[in-house]
């Protein structure tokens, strides 16, 4: 029997692994999860390595830049594969006046038209003090009915597939509210702020640094859980095999394992949106943005953010576009409620209105690869008043099951921090 297994080689199942030295099994058959990068060629030729030069680095749930790292965790990555520091280039845009506003947005209201900024101006800096129960009202409160009607909620309603009016507020730290700088914003150029102004990315790849931790691991690939019998110990993959288990660290998302392990005395589970991740290789377009990434409160296709990898780094580009910097590297998300994937037709149609819409735009030209990724649990939320997730985990914790990680906590966090939990988690089992 082993004393315990780590499920999920994801960032936080790698670090775990780093750590404890157990065995990892996971369903995919490479290392990273939704961080895990790929190289498609301009034929449209897919590989884990770049074995061509004149292919485009993509990542499977779109840019993974990492933010928030503390000294420990920054040594750690550094040690494997050596980062670059970036200044955080990100604004929201808007198609119909061609207009772009630096994010935050609230924070930068002198790019906005007169009569917009000046009542937006006064809406944000009215004080109230309003109980609220979902997101839609944390927003209202704090930014005001200008704003929201201008960018928060149509852009919460592409980013969260309409559950913005449902769900309590949180991750509030996306979505900075400063009074001192939003009177400022309205009138200069406003300081960079918020959880990512500041972010770091291996030199050589996301991908070099999930190789070196895949490395350093004993991963068993190929390895879909179909269940877990709390009763006798074991976990049951599809393959047929069986292993038998003291203690579980698992990252698996905390709706799925709930429903692996059979446990159904506790509330129903809290919702969460996919994200249909579709990255781009093409010709620059004469308007394509200098951003790494912008919000969008409107598109035609329905999409909420397009992300610019090689604006962030000329490595994502095939070799011969990184002198003339003639390419560019794309990705583009579009939210959907819980698992509604899109059919292959729908999906052919939906590559070709992204495409058309980002032409339009003048973002791109020629496209020469189009590939659609899909992150079934991509963001997760809770309902106001919810205790679900601290049920569900505290009924896993009884059973020798420890969750950890972004989708393993139920919790929004980037790279940094999973790596931060898969190292802590031998101390949180052994007390």
């Amino acid at each position: 029997m082993n004393d315990y297994l780590i499920l999920g080689a994801g960032v936080t199942g790698l670090s775990a692994g780093i750590h404890t030295e157990r065995q990892i099994y996971d369903v995919n058959s490479f290392p990273g999860g939704i961080c895990a990068s790929y190289y498609m060629n301009l034929c449209g030729k897919k590989s884990y390595f770049r074995n061509d030069e004149e292919s485009y680095r993509f990542e499977f749930g779109g840019g993974h830049w990492i933010f928030g790292a503390d000294n420990l965790i920054l040594d750690f990555i550094n040690n494997l594969s050596p980062v670059k520091t970036y200044q955080r280039k990100s604004a929201v845009y808007f198609p119909d006046l061609d207009l772009y506003v630096p994010y935050p947005i609230q924070n930068h209201l002198f790019y906005l038209p007169k009569n917009i900024r000046e009542k937006a101006l006064k809406e944000n800096l009215k004080s109230e003090n309003k109980s609220v129960s979902t997101l839609a009202d944390w927003l209202l409160v704090n930014f005001g009915k200008t704003l929201c009607e201008l960018f928060f909620f149509p852009f919460h309603e592409l980013y969260t597939a309409g559950l913005y009016t449902k769900i309590a507020p949180q991750d509030k730290f996306k979505t900075p509210a400063n009074k001192d700088l939003i009177l400022k914003g309205e009138k200069e150029k406003s300081p960079a702020v918020g959880y990512n102004a500041t972010f770091v990315y291996p030199r050589n790849g996301l991908d070099d640094l999930i190789r070196k931790m895949s490395e350093r691991c004993n991963v068993n690939f190929n390895k879909r859980v179909t269940r877990i019998n709390l009763e006798k110990r074991e976990v049951y993959f599809v393959d047929g095999s069986c292993i038998e288990y003291e203690k579980i660290i698992s990252t698996i998302p905390l709706n799925k394992i709930i429903k692996m392990a059979d446990i159904n005395n506790i509330e129903d589970a809290q919702p969460y949106t996919s994200v249909l991740v579709l990255n781009i290789g093409a010709k620059k377009g004469k308007s394509c943005p200098d951003y790494h990434w912008i919000y969008l409160p409107k598109s035609k296709a329905g999409f909420h953010r397009v992300g610019f990898y090689s604006n962030v780094d000329n490595s994502f580009l095939p070799e011969s576009s990184k002198r003339d910097n003639n390419r560019v590297s794309i990705y583009v998300e579009k939210a959907f409620i819980a698992g509604k994937k899109p059919n292959d037709e729908e999906m052919k149609q939906l590559c070709a209105e992204v495409v058309k819409e980002l032409k339009e735009w003048d973002f791109v030209a020629e496209v020469d690869v189009i590939d659609p990724t899909w992150i079934d649990v991509a963001y997760t939320w809770q309902y106001y008043d919810s205790t679900w997730k601290e049920e569900a985990m505290k009924i896993l914790r009884e059973n020798d099951i420890y969750q950890t990680g972004r989708y393993g906590k139920w919790k929004f966090q980037g790279i940094a921090e999973s790596i931060k939990d898969g190292l802590k988690i031998k101390e949180e089992i052994n007390g």
